[in-house]
């Protein structure tokens, strides 16, 4: 999970609650349907057992298909499991706490929602990306802070970290921040909700990404 020179791709996130082996399919089916830079499995709720059943599950399929794995929040369980890193948030365990427990290879992305400040210190500290959102209206989190695209304009300008664009984003509300210099966009329910099936949305998704990047 690289930029710069590379076309903006998709980030996927787990939805909050799945069913490990049905949710496999539905991965393999988005994975194999087009360009995916990232899965972060991100289970709300779930006790540290059910994180670890079903990343035993996920992570064999997104590796067998080159795409690696980050934890959303917990670099213990990321280390324990043997996720590619992790995600963390404002509230989570900080950025210098995870790279420690971490190798250093291991990628570190951090949410800054609509903070130049915060994208600044993250990139300082090392972080490998820094997550921007929520650009639009979404019901798979309470949404902190409303972004603009123009904060991933000024991002591009200034930095060579990768940005992550988050928050309801679709196929047909991502050009704008496609052209405005996401490296990525993170999507949930826009996948797994598709009522075509998550192979269907991906395919939707690179159609757009590349109308956008023209």
């Amino acid at each position: 999970m690289t930029t710069s020179d590379k076309r903006c791709e998709l980030y996927l996130i787990t939805p909050p609650v799945i069913e490990p082996a049905a949710f496999s399919v539905q991965l393999a089916e988005a994975l194999d349907a087009g360009p995916v830079a990232c899965l972060q499995i991100r289970l709300k709720d779930a006790d540290d057992d059910t994180i670890r059943q079903a990343t035993e599950i996920l992570l064999p399929v997104a590796h067998e298909r080159g795409v690696p794995v980050l934890m959303n929040d917990r670099p213990d369980l990321a280390l324990e499991t043997g996720c590619d890193g992790v995600h963390v948030g404002q509230e989570d365990t900080p950025y210098k706490e995870a790279r420690t427990l971490l190798e250093s290879k291991a990628m570190i992305g951090v949410t800054c929602h609509a903070s130049r400040d915060l994208a600044i210190m993250a990139a300082d500290a090392g972080a490998d990306y820094v997550a921007f959102g929520a650009f639009f209206p979404t019901a798979t989190k309470d949404a902190k802070a409303s972004a603009n695209p123009d904060i991933l304009a000024w991002w591009s300008d200034i930095s060579i970290v990768p940005s992550v664009a988050i928050g309801g984003i679709t196929p047909e509300n991502c050009s704008t921040l496609v052209t405005a210099g996401a490296d990525f966009l993170a999507v949930v329910g826009a996948v797994w909700n598709h009522p075509d099936g998550p192979g269907a949305a991906v395919r939707a998704f690179e159609a757009a990404i590349q109308d956008a990047s023209k």
